[in-house]
């Protein structure tokens, strides 16, 4: 039978841990610690068998994974940008302009460098829509009164800090042909 020696697991758990930079999850991480106290184990008791080093593995892997779970839906790590990998969020509150008409609820507009479907009433081509929402991968507007201006107050000539100028007419020959 092969003999797996203390540094084998030491190897296996920073392997792990190593993996787990690729796949951000802490699932490896803490299968990376199991590995790494099974080594530790073997330094100070080094006659175990290797099927009770593997045993002592599996499950280590799923109490720590178990335990880490629990203690990461406890203490959920907070950040001061919650929307950062949530796109469509980030549009929440935005003005833009209808790139093309909303017919039967569906139209799009380009926020950014994206072209997003959008959900809402009817509406033509051009209209100004501030983002209300998002459903899954589509936005959800409502049409913004133009002799208003946003909800936010800004009169008509005042776009808000939010506001998209998609239009032809912003400004340079960009190019592109649209």
């Amino acid at each position: 039978m092969p003999e797996i020696d203390y540094w084998h697991w030491l190897v296996l758990g920073l392997a792990l841990m190593a993996l787990e930079m690729l796949a951000p999850s802490t699932f490896f991480l803490w299968m990376g610690l199991a590995a790494m106290t099974v080594g530790g184990l073997l330094w100070l008791v080094p006659d175990l068998s290797l099927q009770l080093q593997i045993i002592l593995f599996a499950v280590l892997s799923i109490v720590a994974i178990g335990l880490g779970r629990r203690y990461l839906k406890r203490h959920p790590v907070e950040t001061d940008r919650p929307t950062l990998n949530v796109r469509g969020a980030q549009g929440v509150g935005r003005v833009l302009t209808l790139d093309a008409p909303i017919v039967n609820g569906v139209g799009r507009v380009r926020m950014d460098d994206t072209l997003w479907k959008v959900l809402g009433p009817d509406l033509p081509a051009g209209t100004r829509i501030e983002v209300i929402g998002v459903e899954g991968t589509s936005l959800r507007v409502r049409p913004l009164d133009r002799d208003t201006g946003p909800s936010s107050g800004a009169g008509d000539g005042a776009p808000s800090r939010h506001e998209e100028n998609d239009s032809s007419d912003a400004g340079g020959d960009g190019g592109g042909g649209d």
